[in-house]
Formats: structure tokens, C-alpha cells, sequence
């Protein structure tokens, strides 16, 4: 809700005396209750009083033919500070006693000392001769509308010598006019209004750097000066003030000795310029000075900041003010800078000042300065609704970084934590990716103890760090009874700078929680990393929360946009790294990546994930993710874990598919059988020569593991047939080449998870002659039952005979299906069956394959 009102100013002349016509603009600033009222005076509006006009009055004609002389009787109603009661009371007088302007004005009793000039002032210009006074308008206002701010200026009429008049303006201006001048709600210009970026200032920053070191090498320390000559060129009183700002900060170093009492501390502005240090005094005390010789109307602000020397959770309503800064008036609003803060910070663990540019203390806006910056006087903290130094004293503070990374609080609104059932949580939500870590320590009083930058690992053990497309959060696990500073760091995600600190807090943990050790986490965070899209990854089966992990075994998939590699690493505070490969199978496919998990202990592990372009050899493994698991249940016996000698790429993926080898029957690279044999096949597009092994970690059999596969190659289909003599997991490993004269590559690794303890039969050994389109239909066995007929029948493509060899050759006949079959007599057992073939090429008989046949038991041989 608005209210506008006018005021009416009347003038009313004699015979004997023509009084003087001034018009005013009265424009009231900001209001404290949650309305708008604006006052404004029209020259254009005619007043009647008793049938006479101002319209008529022939000095008023005088004055609309000569408009200068009007300007120079303009009567300026710019703030003061007064009281208007709910009605404006009527008085009159005689005419004859003469014409005068009456105003009713109620002073606060709150105003501060410069609204009292204000109001002399206004008496003073205000007066004319006689003392008529004519019935006011009545006008209604709010009691809620009581302590604004009005000041009257009158200029003078007179001219005057340039110099001599501006050095009057500038006195005016700091006298009178040094009360608040704040835009309504809503409607103050912010930082980004006068300036989108601080790249605009590139070249004068660079020029006024340069001047100073210039003046600085001709020992000129003269403030006059140094303003002229560090400003020449500038446009506007915005550059002047940046020129002035940018000098302070480069010129000027912050006094440690002074500020600790090992030295004098400096006064004077000659002596702070030719030591080149003072304290914050020194820095704002020039800067007024500097602004004086340039005309801009600048402040001191005194109050309380959290630098150095600032325990948090101190109070600081009874503590006198330890700080200075500058308030300035540019284009009729005030605006915030602190030079001292701008120039660097104070190591105190080293009592030394680190030099560091800081332009966010720059015009800084009051949401944001309020955060560490707290004025003594009310009105200069700028804000539409002022905070109280208890709520400053709780506030969370904020470096400058954090407002430059364009981050922002999401919980808690205080620094004080109180953990909850041993946990407390900090989140902050940030537009831009932005890489995270923190740091937790035993409490210190003081605010600024310790690195504001961090190095790329962190002690993750008391907390779990997870960040999301926009917003990360702190899960604090503290160790002990204890109370703990926890610092958070953090820089944009493409930055290769360290990480700086960006805020604060302060836990107090009564009780902790009882957990199990947490592994570290060298890469910052959990989840997914920041930089994980730049990396190729765009998706992930799990969000950044603690896993849980049931019967001991997690799949993670990772979504690509390129084909990737993936290397993984799972860390657990009791496994030892030999186990810890033993715990994890990946498969490498062209648009995703799965990781497959055993936990064969209780507690929690880090699974962290590095990748690179999958073509691009040259690159190195960067870390894209990082998860936390946790399991309580059933775990993996030692005995189950994956084999030892796994390949890095698991299942059919990227490499099989650039092979030519497709249409998998498994697609996992996870394969269980309950009856202790399975068939793999897929298709060999390329018609690659193929090899497979097979093995097992201490696998107790009488045959060669290799004789529990038998591969099948007709047309483009190839069959990997299995007969497991145990249970427990085995690898498939298949490799390919082109020609015969290339070394066999690896195309992939199958896990093959026998759960049955029936022991099955190897398949015959088999040899090189055995190729494409040889199919053995029967027997399928290795092993043959003695003294006993055995039905043989096998494709032999381009065989002109085929026998089987033992005691006696047996040839077999080849019937209309191209199938050569025959019963073969297996004998005493003392001996193999040779199954070979004359081939097309060869008249020669070369063997296919050998099967064994059994022994015969004593008491078969005493029967027989």
C-alpha cells in the first residue's frame, strides 16, 4: 500500500513588501513501515486563500518570464529527520504583521546530530518577512510514519568563485546532506547496476597501478596530488572512486606490528603513504580524504566485523567497535566499500599481511556486506529491514568467495550446530558446477586460523561429502564429545586453482554416534564428480547417498555419452589390496559402464571410478565418481570372490563390438548355472580365429580345466559349451586375432558362477584340425564307459573319411544329412579313442579330437 501526498508552501505579499516565490520538491526516502508515502510540492499548483491567487501575484509573473532567477531561489527539500503527527494543526495571524511559510514539525528525539543542523537550516531559509500564518491543509498520516528524514538546502543567489563555491558544496554536502538518501523497497540500485563486471575497470586499474608505483619511487606522498594524478582521464565519479579504491588496496598494507602493539600504529595520511601500511583506520580515513579532493561524498562507517581477532560466539553487544569502512553517495544512493579488507588478508599464524586484491569489497552489496560487516549506526547497514547484532552474531560467515562462485545457504541459517543423534548436516546450493571439500578440526576461538586455500584431499573421515547438479550437503559424523570448527572449500569445477575457503561453522557434539571407520576419500566428494560430464559420464545408477548393500553385492552403472574406459577401486579399512581386486568385475560398453561389487566384510567401502576417452590411450584416468557403501548383512565368502586374473573389460562391450563379434546370449559379463553346464554363443561377423580359456582358483580335478569347454563354429555362430567338474566361479576368457601370424588379443572376461556340486564330465581334448563347421553330436563326452558300444556322429566339412582309431579303426559312414555316424567298441579301457579325418587337402589322417576311456574296477575285471 502507497499514500502520496503535496505539501503546499504560500506565499502571500503586502503593498509595502514583495515577498520572494521559492518552489520546493520534497521527496521522502525509505520508510519503516511496510508503505510508501511521497511528498511532492508542484510550482504549476494554485493555491486560494480568501479569493486571491498565487496565480495572480504580479512577482509571480516576473519570475515565470525569468526562469534563472527562479533556479536561483530554488528552495531544495532533500532529508531531515521529523515527525508528523496524525493531523497537521491550523493557525493564522494577521496579514498586517507581515507573510511567512509555517510548517509544523515534530523532531524525533532519535535524530541524530547532523538532522539537527538540517532543521536550522531549514528554519533559517525558510524565513520571510511578517508573520502571517495561513490555515494548512489537513493531511492524514500514519503514527507508523513517525522518525523520516527531511533536509532543506537554499542556494544562493550570488556568484561565486568556482573553487571557493565547490569547496562550499562539498561542505554542504558532508553537513547537511550526510543524512541517508535510501531508494524505496525494492527499488535500490545493486552493484551490477552501476557495473556488470569488474573487467570494465581493466584498463583504469592497470593505469592507476602504474601511477602509483610511479608516485611511490618519487616519494610523493601528498594526498592532493596523488588524487590528480592517479584519476586523470577518469569519466566519471564512479572511475574516480574505483581509481582512489584500486590504489588504496595496491599501496597500502595492512600493519600487523601496529595492530599487535609492537609498533606505533601511524595517523597521519602523509605518514600511512610513506610507510606504505596502517590499520583499517588509515585505510578509511584516506579514503575520505581522497574522495574530499574529487567531490565525492564519502563517510567513515564504524562497527564490528568478523576479521581478525573475531571469536565467534562472543558477544559483541557490550564490546566496543573494532573496525572501519567507508560509506559513499554515488548518483544519490550510498554504497559500501572496505579498502582494508580489499587489499589482502592477515596470516595470524605467521603475523604477517599476504597481499591478495580482493574487488568484491568494492561497492559491495548491503545483503552481502551485512554478513561480515556490522555498523555501529542502524541506518548504515542499507537494508530495507535492519538486523539486530544478535543475528549478525549468529550469522554463518562468508568469504567473498563464497558470493563470487554465486553460492548459497540452503541449511543451517546460524553457525552453531548442535549435532543430532551424533549427526549434523550443512547444505549449500551453488548455479555454476563447483568442486567441494571440507575440513573439521578441535574449536578455536578465532575466526581466521588456518589456510583459506586446501589442498585436493581432506580428512573425510567424520563426514560424507555428496554433491548434486545443484546443491552439495555435509553429512558430520564427529568422533568424539567434542566441539569442532568444520571449514568448507570449494572453487568452479574447470578451475585448477586450490580450493579456497568459502564459509563456517562451528559443531558441538554432546554425543557421538558409534560407527564404523569410515575409508578416506581423497577426491573430495561422493557421488558422482563435478566434472564428471566434461569426463564423458552423464548419469549414474546411485545417487550420491550411503549404499546399502544387500547379500553383499552391488551393480553400479555409469551412463556415457562417448565411449569410455573405466578403471575401479575399492578401499576398505580391513581389506588388503590382493582381496580388494578380487572384489570387482567392470564391463566396458560404448554407452555405459557397470561395475560389478563383492563385500566380504562388514562395514564401509570407498568404490571409486576413473575414466578416459576409450580411443585415447595417451590420456590419463581421472576420477569421475566416488561411493560409499555400506554393508551390514550377509557378505561374500573369501571363497566366492571373482577370479584373480579378471580382464578389465567383463561381458560382451566396446572391445567385442569393434571385433566383428555380436549377438550375445549372455550380455551380462555375470553368468550362474544351477546344473553345472551352460552354452555361451554370439556371432562371429569377421570370421576372427578364436581361443578360450578357462580357469579356476584352486580347482581340484582330474582332467585339465581346459577340457570342461568344447567350442562349436558353424557358419557365423560359435558355441561355447561348459561342463564344470565344482561349484564356485570360474573365468571364460575369450581372445580373437586376424591372421595367424598376429598374437591373440582379448576380447572379453565371463564370470560363470557354478552353484551345483555335481560333477560333470570334461569334453574330448580337442586339436587344431577341428575347425569351422565341425559339429560333434555324439558323444559329447570326454569320457567313455569300457568294454561298452558307443554311437559316434560328427560333421567333418571336406572330409573324405572319417575313423575312430583305439584297439581297431572303426570307420564311420557318412549318411544323406552329411553326417558321419557309427557304433565304435570302447575295449578294456587301456586306452584313448582317436577320433581324425582324411581331409580334401591332405591324404593324410589327422586327428580331431581323443577320448578317454575309463578304467575298469577289479571286481569288473574278476567278472569278465
Amino acid at each position: 500500500m502507497s499514500t502520496s501526498f503535496k505539501l503546499h508552501l504560500f506565499f502571500l505579499s503586502t503593498e509595502n513588501h514583495a515577498s520572494s516565490v521559492m518552489s520546493a520538491e520534497v521527496a521522502l526516502q525509505k520508510f519503516s513501515f511496510p508503505f510508501a508515502c511521497s511528498l511532492k510540492l508542484s510550482s504549476q499548483d494554485n493555491v486560494t486563500q480568501k479569493g486571491s491567487s498565487l496565480a495572480k501575484d504580479p512577482e509571480l509573473s516576473k519570475l515565470k518570464e525569468n526562469p534563472r532567477l527562479v533556479e536561483q531561489n530554488h528552495v531544495k527539500v532533500v532529508q531531515a529527520p521529523v515527525e508528523y503527527k496524525d493531523q497537521v494543526p491550523e493557525s493564522t495571524k494577521s496579514p498586517d504583521a507581515g507573510d511567512t511559510v509555517a510548517i509544523q514539525l515534530s523532531v524525533s528525539a532519535e535524530a541524530s546530530r547532523n538532522a539537527a543542523v538540517a532543521r536550522q537550516s531549514i528554519a533559517e531559509n525558510l524565513r520571510v518577512d511578517g508573520e502571517d500564518q495561513r490555515p494548512a491543509a489537513k493531511r492524514q498520516l500514519s503514527s507508523e510514519s513517525a522518525a523520516k528524514s527531511i533536509t532543506a538546502v537554499k542556494k544562493s543567489a550570488l556568484r561565486k568563485d568556482p573553487n571557493e563555491q565547490r569547496h562550499l558544496q562539498q561542505k554542504s554536502q558532508l553537513g547537511q546532506r550526510g543524512q541517508l538518501k535510501a531508494a524505496l523497497p525494492g527499488q535500490r540500485k545493486r552493484r551490477k547496476d552501476l557495473f556488470k563486471s569488474s573487467e570494465v575497470f581493466h584498463r583504469l586499474d592497470s593505469s592507476v597501478i602504474k601511477a602509483g608505483a610511479e608516485l611511490k619511487q618519487k616519494c610523493v606522498y601528498d594526498v592532493k596530488t596523488i588524487v590528480q594524478s592517479i584519476t586523470q582521464g577518469t569519466r566519471n565519479e564512479l572511475e574516480q572512486l574505483r581509481a582512489i579504491w584500486v590504489w588504496l588496496c595496491n599501496n597500502i598494507e595492512y600493519d600487523v606490528s601496529g595492530y599487535l602493539g609492537r609498533s606505533e600504529k601511524l595517523s597521519s595520511p602523509e605518514e600511512v603513504i610513506a610507510a606504505g601500511r596502517g590499520v583499517c583506520c588509515s585505510y578509511s580515513n584516506l579514503c575520505t580524504e581522497m574522495c574530499r579532493e574529487v567531490g565525492i561524498e564519502c563517510q567513515e562507517v564504524t562497527g564490528h566485523s568478523k576479521g581478525i581477532g573475531y571469536r565467534q560466539g562472543h558477544s559483541l553487544k557490550h564490546v566496543k567497535s573494532d573496525h572501519l569502512w567507508n560509506a559513499v553517495l554515488l548518483g544519490g544512493e550510498w554504497f559500501l566499500l572496505d579498502a582494508c579488507w580489499g587489499a589482502g588478508q592477515v596470516d595470524m599464524q605467521h603475523e604477517s599481511f599476504v597481499k591478495s586484491f580482493d574487488d568484491f569489497y568494492f561497492l559491495t552489496d548491503p545483503e552481502e556486506f551485512i554478513d561480515s560487516h556490522f555498523p555501529d549506526e542502524e541506518k548504515w547497514q542499507l537494508l530495507d529491514k535492519p538486523i539486530p547484532i544478535e543475528e549478525f552474531e549468529q550469522r554463518v560467515f562468508k568469504t567473498s568467495a563464497f558470493f563470487k562462485m554465486g553460492l548459497r545457504l540452503i541449511s543451517p541459517l546460524h553457525y552453531y550446530i548442535v549435532t543430532d543423534d551424533g549427526e549434523a548436516t550443512v547444505s549449500l546450493g551453488f548455479s555454476r558446477p563447483t568442486t567441494f571439500t571440507y575440513e573439521i578440526t578441535q574449536h578455536q576461538d578465532l575466526l581466521h586460523c588456518g589456510s583459506v586455500e586446501q589442498k585436493e584431499s581432506s580428512n573425510s573421515s567424520f563426514g560424507l561429502l555428496t554433491v548434486s547438479s545443484r546443491s552439495m550437503k555435509l553429512q558430520l559424523l564427529p568422533p568424539e564429545s567434542d566441539t569442532y570448527d568444520v571449514k568448507l572449500f570449494a572453487r568452479s569445477e574447470n578451475a585448477t586453482t586450490p580450493l579456497v575457503w568459502v564459509c563456517s561453522f562451528t559443531v558441538k557434539c554432546p554425543n557421538p554416534r558409534a560407527t564404523e571407520d569410515i575409508p578416506e576419500n581423497p577426491f573430495l566428494s561422493w557421488g558422482l564428480q563435478p566434472a564428471a560430464g566434461s569426463l564423458g559420464v552423464i548419469g549414474s545408477s546411485q545417487s550420491s547417498e550411503v549404499v546399502e548393500v544387500e547379500d553383499g553385492v552391488f551393480d553400479l552403472v555409469l551412463k556415457t555419452c562417448r565411449p569410455l574406459m573405466v578403471l575401479c577401486e575399492l578401499v576398505h579399512p580391513q581389506m588388503e589390496a590382493a582381496v580388494a581386486k578380487c572384489c570387482l568385475a567392470t564391463q566396458i560398453q560404448p554407452e555405459s559402464l557397470t561395475c560389478h561389487v563383492l563385500c566380504p566384510f562388514h562395514g564401509f567401502y570407498r568404490l571409486s571410478l576413473f575414466v578416459r576417452d576409450y580411443e585415447n590411450t595417451e590420456v590419463k584416468f581421472q576420477n569421475a565418481a566416488n561411493y560409499l557403501l555400506h554393508c551390514k548383512g550377509k557378505v561374500v565368502g573369501l571363497e566366492d570372490l571373482f577370479p584373480p586374473n579378471l580382464g578389465s573389460a567383463c561381458g560382451p562391450g566396446t572391445r567385442t563390438a569393434k571385433a566383428g563379434l555380436s549377438r550375445f546370449s549372455h550380455n551380462s559379463a555375470m553368468v550362474s548355472t544351477q546344473q553345472g553346464k551352460c552354452n555361451i554363443t554370439f556371432h562371429n561377423q569377421q570370421d576372427l580365429e578364436l581361443h578360450y580359456v578357462l580357469s579356476k582358483k584352486n580347482i581340484c580335478s582330474t582332467f585339465p580345466v581346459s577340457r570342461y569347454v568344447f567350442c562349436t563354429y558353424t557358419d557365423h555362430k560359435v558355441t561355447l559349451s561348459l561342463s564344470l567338474p565344482e561349484a564356485g566361479v570360474y573365468r571364460l576368457g575369450l581372445y580373437a586375432r586376424i591372421t595367424s601370424s598376429e598374437d591373440f588379443s582379448p576380447m572379453c572376461d565371463f564370470i560363470v558362477r557354478n552353484l551345483s556340486n555335481q560333477v560333470m564330465p570334461p569334453f574330448p581334448c580337442v586339436y587344431s584340425a577341428w575347425g569351422k563347421g565341425c559339429v560333434l553330436f555324439e558323444p559329447r563326452m570326454g569320457t567313455l564307459e569300457p568294454l561298452s558300444w558307443t554311437l559316434f556322429r560328427v560333421r567333418v566339412p571336406g572330409a573324405l573319411r572319417v575313423s575312430v582309431v583305439g584297439e581297431d579303426r572303426t570307420d564311420l559312414k557318412l549318411n544323406k544329412s552329411r553326417v558321419w555316424e557309427g557304433k565304435v567298441f570302447s575295449g578294456e579301457g587301456l586306452q584313448q579313442l582317436k577320433l581324425a579325418a582324411s581331409l580334401e587337402d591332405s591324404s593324410e589322417m589327422s586327428v580331431l579330437m581323443i577320448f578317454d576311456v575309463k578304467q575298469l574296477q577289479k571286481e569288473d575285471i574278476i567278472r569278465t
